[in-house]
Parts: C-alpha cells; structure tokens; sequence
C-alpha cells in the first residue's frame, strides 16, 4: 500500500495541509462507463428513464394521476428534459398526506424494504424499495465510496445509525458491493468506537461530521494520536459541514474527508458525493436522479450556478419514484470535473424551518408538541442552538405554567426525556418563570441557531 510510515494511503491534490508525507496520484479503475460519458449521453440516457418514470407513476400512483391532470400535463408531454419544469413539485407534506403507502408504484407485496424518516408531527415519511432499487442502491453507494478513494478489500467502519435511518444500511450494502469488509458498529458508544478503531484498523470510516470530531475529542481522552490510527479517508455527511470543519477533520484524523449527500425521500445517502481527487462538491449521480435547482418562492428552474432550493426526479427507482420532490437544501449546480456528471455546492441552508440537530432532523413543532402534552408547562418556548465544542449543544428553554412553579425541575428533566426518546436527539432543558420569556409582537421566533455557517 502507498504511503509513509504510519500507512497513510496517498491521494492526488492533498488538502489536510498537515505534514504528512507528499502524496502521489492513485489509479483508478473501475468507473461506471456513465462516469465518464459525454454530456449528450448523458442527457439521452436521462430523457429516456425520465419518460419511462413519468408514465409509471402516472398508471400506478393516484397522487400524481390526480397532479398531473390538475396541471394538464401527461407524461408524452415530456418532448426533452426542460419539459419537466410544466410538471408538478413534490413535497413532503405530499408524502405525509400519503401515508404509508400511498406513494408506492408497485405492489406493497413486491417492496422488499421500508424506510422512514421523522415528519414535523411525529408521523414518519415512508420510503419503499424493491429488490432491484435495493441493489441500484448498493450500486451507488459502491460508486460513492469509490469516488471518495475507497477500494475493495478496505476496511469501512461505519457509525452512521443503522434502523429505520437510512444512513447506516445504505452505507453497509455499499460498503459490501463494493468488495469492502464491513464493521456494522452503528452510532454512539465512542469508547468502544475508538478501541474497534484501534484493534480492526480500518482505513474508511462513514460518520456524521460532527460525531467525527466527538471521536478525535475520545482519541485524546484515551491518551491516543487519531492521526496515528489507521483511518485514511473519512466520508461524512447526514448534516451540513463547512470547509472549516473538513479541514478540522482532517488536521485531527491526518486523513481525506469528503462529503456524501443523501436524503432518505429519494433514496438516502448515495445520491452525491466528493471526488476525493478534487474535493469540490459531490457530483451527482445523473443517471438516478434528475436535478434542478429552482427560486424557493416562485419555482421558477433557475440556471446552473445560481443559488436556490434543490429538487430531485427519480430516474430509476421502481417502489417510489418522486417526481420533483422539493429537498429545501439551498445549492447551486455546477460542471462536472472529476466526473462529466455535474455537482452540488455545498448546502448553504435549509429553505424551511428544519433543524439538523446532530444528524437528527428537528421541527420546531415537534418541540411544541410534547410542550404541550405536559399541563406543568406554558406553550411558549425557545430553541438555542449552538457548537462550543465539536457536537451541536441543544437548549429548550420553556415557562413554566401558572401553578407549577414548584415542578420545574421534575418538568425539565421529564421533558428532556420526551425529548430524547420521540425525536431521538439530547436536550438541555430550563424551565424559566412564567412570563420570562419574551412575547412575539407578530410571528414567533422560537429558534436561535448560533452555530459556525
């Protein structure tokens, strides 16, 4: 294996700016022809699967029969790809008003797999995958890792949750088809995270960015150089990081970080990620997914490099292809340079209200939910949010209701506890004095997000 004598694997166009030894060009084999086609092909390639997508879910999905007849659109309508602005947007509320399994194409006897992801009133969004989605699935996140300089026979251990969250399973069955050895370790536990580090000696780890500089923070606990481990390349994603924290990860690790980019609506991760020869945006895989980026207030299609709200069409998904479906991720897209598939800019934000809270998505309703369940409490609330350390630090400060005042602390940890077990994310919360905090004079501003943008 290429490297010093800590085994660091060499890359081409470095960017940790450590004082790691000089790294060469590593070769790569194994691209998807597609990888690489001309833009011409590729856009074929999309026009077709496109069409095909539009009259599945139009012959076998009421929503988007009842849609696409609202808009006077039909699927042969579709003369080339910039025909689907004319058809409708699909949103997540589309999804909950569809619940379960309103949105599926196909038999539910024929889904092999069922996702789902948290909703702004505890009501999971349901995602479906055939057995042929499940291996395109694998194929793209094999893609993923490849791109982002994994190889087969790599070690990968992965920290990603595994359940109903599609970060941890996605990146396994990637992981695997790729021709990886798999450490299925899931989140939490970072003690014990360290020491598999140390003993299996894996050279890819797949983990939120955030939770990777709680590992490097565990690393010095124990006495122990994170560069000196035998990670090489971390791939993160599941919540926005900036270059600041890239750069942060690779200082403390001495490894390659690139990002991955998914949502679990349309897949989940595996949709975008890095090239780690460039590390200048995911490229998207457009041979799955179709993207555009649009004015979050009108829906007007904006053009390449300009900012605005990403949406997603699926190319090949047979359980539950989405068309249009609004991500609110604010992004730009730009050329293809590692790859001929274009990229994604960093997200720069969210077009709603969403709170990623330490890779958990988090509504200020779902707060307000369980504020309101308890009697001991008043419905007004504030959400703190910032990053002293490497982890997001999450304050609910609530009143507490007239009368109660002799409950708060009995109030506060019980909603703490709510908290974590229906959303699935810590909470430090105060129970203040009635009246303590300040009334809103027109729309409440219940969220104060301090955090590093």
């Amino acid at each position: 294996m290429l490297g010093g004598a800590n085994g660091k694997r060499t890359i081409a166009l470095n960017r940790c700016g450590g004082a790691k030894e000089e790294r060469v060009p590593r070769r790569h084999t194994g691209l998807d022809p597609i990888e690489t086609a001309s833009r011409d092909e590729i856009a074929a390639l999309q026009l077709a699967r496109l069409r095909a997508t539009l009259n599945r879910v139009y012959a076998n999905v009421p929503h988007y029969r009842a849609a696409f007849d609202a808009l006077g659109v039909h699927p042969g309508d579709l003369g080339d790809l910039s025909d689907l602005r004319r058809f409708p947007f699909t949103t997540k509320d589309d999804l909950r008003r569809n619940y379960p399994f309103g949105m599926f194409a196909v038999p539910r006897e024929q889904v092999t797999r069922i996702h789902a992801s948290s909703g702004t009133t505890g009501q999971p969004t349901v995602v479906g995958y055939t057995k042929n989605d499940l291996a395109m699935w694998a194929g793209i996140v094999a893609r993923s890792i490849f791109a982002g300089g994994g190889r087969p026979g790599d070690i990968v251990h992965i920290a990603y949750g595994y359940g109903l969250f599609t970060g941890g399973l996605g990146a396994h069955y990637g992981a695997e088809r790729l021709g990886c050895t798999v450490v299925p370790m899931s989140g939490g536990q970072s003690e014990r995270q360290v020491h598999l580090i140390q003993d299996f000696k894996p050279s890819i780890i797949m983990v939120t960015p955030s939770y990777m500089l709680a590992l490097a923070d565990e690393f010095t606990r124990q006495g122990l150089d994170a560069r000196e481990s035998s990670l090489k390349i971390g791939i993160h994603g599941a919540e926005p990081w900036t270059d600041d924290m890239r750069r942060d990860i690779e200082g403390k690790f001495g490894i390659d970080a690139v990002d991955i980019y998914g949502l679990s609506e349309v897949i989940g991760p595996g949709v975008a990620n890095e090239c780690i020869e460039t590390k200048d945006g995911p490229t998207i895989w457009e041979d799955h997914f179709y993207p555009e980026v649009i004015d979050p207030e009108t829906g007007e299609v904006l053009p390449d490099g300009a900012e605005g709200e990403l949406v997603f069409t699926s190319l090949t998904k047979e359980a539950m292809p989405l068309i249009r479906y609004r991500t609110r991720d604010l992004t730009r897209l730009l050329p293809g340079t590692a790859r001929t598939m274009r990229r994604m800019a960093r997200i720069r934000g969210r077009s709603d209200d969403m709170m990623i809270i330490r890779g958990v998505n988090v509504f200020p309703t779902q707060i307000e939910e369980l504020i309101c369940q308890d009697a001991r409490l008043a419905p007004h609330y504030e959400l703190h949010l910032s990053r002293p350390a490497s982890l997001d630090d999450f304050v609910v400060k609530v009143e507490a209701a007239p009368g109660a005042v002799d409950c708060t602390a009995q109030a506060g940890e019980d909603l703490a506890r709510r908290i974590k077990g229906v959303i699935g994310v810590s909470a430090h919360v105060q129970v203040m004095a009635p009246m303590a905090i300040e009334r809103s004079q027109g729309k409440a501003k219940r969220v104060f997000d301090t955090r590093p943008r």
